[in-house]
Protein backbone atom coordinates (compact mmCIF):
# COMPACT_ATOMS: atom_id res chain seq x y z
CA UNK A 1 0.00 0.00 0.00
CA UNK A 2 1.22 3.70 -0.98
CA UNK A 3 1.38 5.93 1.74
CA UNK A 4 -0.54 8.99 1.86
CA UNK A 5 0.82 12.36 0.21
CA UNK A 6 1.92 15.10 2.58
CA UNK A 7 0.25 18.00 2.11
CA UNK A 8 2.15 21.00 2.31
CA UNK A 9 1.23 24.52 1.18
CA UNK A 10 3.87 26.46 -0.46
CA UNK A 11 4.39 29.84 1.33
CA UNK A 12 3.92 28.39 4.81
CA UNK A 13 6.63 27.45 7.59
CA UNK A 14 7.36 23.92 8.63
CA UNK A 15 9.45 22.95 11.27
CA UNK A 16 11.10 20.10 9.95
CA UNK A 17 13.31 17.30 11.83
CA UNK A 18 14.80 14.15 10.99
CA UNK A 19 16.80 11.66 13.59
CA UNK A 20 19.24 8.81 13.28
CA UNK A 21 18.32 5.42 13.43
CA UNK A 22 18.87 3.82 17.14
CA UNK A 23 19.58 6.77 17.83
CA UNK A 24 23.33 6.25 16.58
CA UNK A 25 25.21 9.38 15.86
CA UNK A 26 25.15 10.42 12.07
CA UNK A 27 27.68 13.79 12.86
CA UNK A 28 30.55 12.70 14.53
CA UNK A 29 33.25 15.18 14.01
CA UNK A 30 33.05 18.55 12.61
CA UNK A 31 33.55 17.42 8.36
CA UNK A 32 30.36 15.50 9.12
CA UNK A 33 28.59 18.60 10.34
CA UNK A 34 30.30 20.76 7.13
CA UNK A 35 29.59 17.72 4.31
CA UNK A 36 25.33 17.94 5.70
CA UNK A 37 25.48 21.81 5.17
CA UNK A 38 26.55 21.51 1.83
CA UNK A 39 23.96 19.31 1.08
CA UNK A 40 21.43 21.54 3.05
CA UNK A 41 23.05 24.35 0.47
CA UNK A 42 22.37 22.11 -2.90
CA UNK A 43 19.13 21.47 -1.45
CA UNK A 44 18.07 24.72 -1.34
CA UNK A 45 19.09 25.55 -4.49
CA UNK A 46 17.85 23.06 -5.94
CA UNK A 47 14.50 23.98 -5.15
CA UNK A 48 14.22 27.39 -3.77
CA UNK A 49 13.43 26.80 -0.29
CA UNK A 50 13.68 29.05 2.21
CA UNK A 51 16.03 28.13 5.57
CA UNK A 52 14.99 30.37 8.04
CA UNK A 53 16.97 28.34 11.19
CA UNK A 54 18.45 24.83 11.73
CA UNK A 55 20.12 23.08 14.23
CA UNK A 56 22.58 19.98 13.66
CA UNK A 57 23.06 17.81 16.96
CA UNK A 58 24.62 14.38 16.66
CA UNK A 59 21.71 12.20 16.11
CA UNK A 60 19.28 14.28 14.76
CA UNK A 61 18.61 18.05 12.90
CA UNK A 62 16.01 20.50 12.81
CA UNK A 63 14.91 23.11 10.20
CA UNK A 64 12.92 25.81 9.80
CA UNK A 65 11.94 26.39 6.19
CA UNK A 66 9.66 28.00 4.17
CA UNK A 67 8.95 25.87 0.77
CA UNK A 68 7.52 28.44 -1.78
CA UNK A 69 5.45 26.39 -4.16
CA UNK A 70 2.77 23.56 -3.22
CA UNK A 71 4.52 20.08 -2.70
CA UNK A 72 8.14 21.73 -2.01
CA UNK A 73 8.69 20.08 1.35
CA UNK A 74 8.92 16.97 0.25
CA UNK A 75 10.99 17.49 -2.87
CA UNK A 76 13.45 19.08 -0.58
CA UNK A 77 13.73 17.09 2.35
CA UNK A 78 13.44 14.21 0.44
CA UNK A 79 16.14 15.06 -1.69
CA UNK A 80 18.57 16.46 1.40
CA UNK A 81 17.93 13.20 2.98
CA UNK A 82 18.39 10.83 -0.07
CA UNK A 83 21.28 12.50 -0.86
CA UNK A 84 22.88 12.77 2.68
CA UNK A 85 22.13 9.00 2.81
CA UNK A 86 24.19 8.24 -0.30
CA UNK A 87 26.82 10.21 0.85
CA UNK A 88 27.25 9.12 4.44
CA UNK A 89 27.50 5.66 3.10
CA UNK A 90 29.90 6.24 0.65
CA UNK A 91 32.11 8.19 2.79
CA UNK A 92 31.83 5.03 5.66
CA UNK A 93 32.10 2.47 2.80
CA UNK A 94 28.79 1.34 4.24
CA UNK A 95 26.61 1.07 1.37
CA UNK A 96 23.94 -1.54 1.72
CA UNK A 97 24.28 -1.92 5.61
CA UNK A 98 21.24 -0.25 6.53
CA UNK A 99 19.56 2.86 6.71
CA UNK A 100 20.94 6.48 8.26
CA UNK A 101 17.64 7.60 9.42
CA UNK A 102 15.06 5.65 11.82
CA UNK A 103 12.05 6.92 8.79
CA UNK A 104 10.87 9.86 6.98
CA UNK A 105 11.18 13.21 7.96
CA UNK A 106 8.41 14.74 10.41
CA UNK A 107 7.21 17.86 9.86
CA UNK A 108 5.48 20.67 11.61
CA UNK A 109 3.15 23.58 10.46
CA UNK A 110 4.00 26.60 11.93
CA UNK A 111 0.71 28.58 12.82
CA UNK A 112 1.39 32.22 13.42
CA UNK A 113 4.01 34.78 14.18
CA UNK A 114 4.56 33.29 18.13
CA UNK A 115 4.63 30.10 17.15
CA UNK A 116 7.39 31.01 14.67
CA UNK A 117 9.24 32.68 17.14
CA UNK A 118 9.19 29.53 19.90
CA UNK A 119 10.03 27.20 17.14
CA UNK A 120 12.90 29.39 16.26
CA UNK A 121 14.35 29.87 19.70
CA UNK A 122 14.06 26.41 20.57
CA UNK A 123 15.69 25.48 17.03
CA UNK A 124 18.68 27.94 17.99
CA UNK A 125 19.21 27.36 21.64
CA UNK A 126 19.57 23.66 21.04
CA UNK A 127 22.33 24.73 18.95
CA UNK A 128 24.40 27.12 21.31
CA UNK A 129 23.93 24.16 23.93
CA UNK A 130 25.96 21.82 21.80
CA UNK A 131 28.50 24.69 20.96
Amino acid sequence: MRRAKRAAVGGLIYQVLNRANARLPIFEKEKDYEAFERILEEAIERTDTRLLSYCLMPNHWHLGVQPIENGELSKFTGWLTLTHTQRWHAHRHSTGKGHVYQGRFKSFLIQDDLHFITVSRYVERRRYELA
